[in-house]
């Protein structure tokens, strides 16, 4: 086991699925002399080469555009959008091509594209730095739709996703960037698991509570501070936002008959209230309590002084577990 930021561990995945497949070739802007701007890419030109590390121009339609002309070709591109609030310019070309191609050819025509995405906030940035689209990717059949938590996970989920035939939406949390995790290098990618599936990140038997990304940090402070309130709360890191592991989220809920979903998006069609709609359809006689969704609030993200004011956080997802438990909260003093 190797400890590593999760960049560092994106960078070698990236690194270890060009070794083992030459077809996989990198686009983006600023990804090769300067190594990304937030360095993933860092070293993979000198190592492999202008025809691998195509630095592009800035153009998200055109990267995108790109990418499908060399999956037609037969390439694996990994497409680097360099920030979340960039990928607009691109929505066209991945909802009505990468999307649809595979389907529309009757599978003649594979898309094994991946589109990286440093995505949600937390690190002061500027506007269209810190935005959270993936709901827009959830609702476009035909992607599959990654969000990692750690680096482990990032290292195996993107070259899992690089070595798909299906076109990958991987989303990068990039307030965790930094952050530092044990990675297994050596592990055959055959072993790992599966790139679909939802992972319990931390057992428990009162309430079952449902994130991704960034949020899987928030979601474990709260569980330590519930414990410490005799309350046990589970944690669920989807992993994959489309298609969501349902079976794992349901065996949950049967056990504890409560749900929190929490993410960083806006409240209004986002991930949380699919989930609690599928959750609702499937687990209706064993729910104590109405499901309850910890988002963000709907309204453009705001500017990085009042962004703390935005994104969920340890208060209140420990009041909307209150309420599911119909406790006294802290932030009302009253129950639900």
């Amino acid at each position: 086991m190797t400890e590593m930021p999760l960049g560092k561990a994106l960078g070698a995945g990236l690194r270890q699925a060009m070794l083992d497949d030459d077809r996989v070739v990198l686009l983006g802007e600023d990804i090769g002399k300067l190594g990304g701007v937030f360095r993933i890419t860092d070293g993979l030109l000198d190592e492999f080469g202008a025809q691998r590390v195509i630095d592009t121009p800035l153009a998200e339609s055109g990267i995108v555009g790109m990418a499908v002309g060399l999956a037609f070709r037969g390439y694996r591109p990994v497409v680097e959008i360099q920030f979340d609030g960039f990928v607009y310019p691109a929505f066209d070309q991945i909802v009505a091509q990468v999307a649809k191609l595979h389907y529309r050819t009757q599978g003649r025509v594979k898309m094994p594209i991946t589109i990286r995405i440093p995505w949600a906030g937390g690190i002061g940035a500027a506007e269209h730095h810190s935005e959270s689209p993936e709901a827009y990717f959830v609702h476009t059949a035909g992607l599959r739709v990654i969000a990692v938590s750690n680096p482990a996970d990032a290292y195996r989920s993107l070259r899992q996703a690089i070595a798909s035939d299906d076109p990958v939406v991987f989303f990068e949390p990039k307030r965790l960037y930094h952050h530092k995790g044990e990675v297994d290098l050596e592990a055959p990618l055959a072993d790992a698991q599966p790139m679909g599936l939802a992972e319990v990140v931390r057992t428990g038997a009162d309430v079952t509570l449902i994130t991704y990304g960034a949020m899987v940090d928030t979601a474990l402070q709260a569980a330590e501070a519930a414990e410490d309130d005799g309350v046990s709360i589970e944690v669920i890191d989807l992993r994959s936002l489309s298609p969501v592991d349902y079976d794992s989220v349901a065996a949950s809920v049967r056990k504890t008959g409560r749900v929190v979903v929490a993410h960083e998006a806006s409240r209004e069609a986002g991930v949380a209230a699919e989930v609690i709609a599928s959750i609702t359809e499937r687990c209706f006689e064993y729910l104590e309590s109405a499901p309850l969704r910890v988002t963000g609030h709907d309204i453009p993200y705001p500017p990085a002084k009042l962004e703390k004011y935005h994104l969920p956080d340890l208060d209140r997802l420990l009041d909307a577990v209150d309420r599911v438990l119909d406790r006294p909260n802290s932030l009302t003093g009253a129950g639900a």
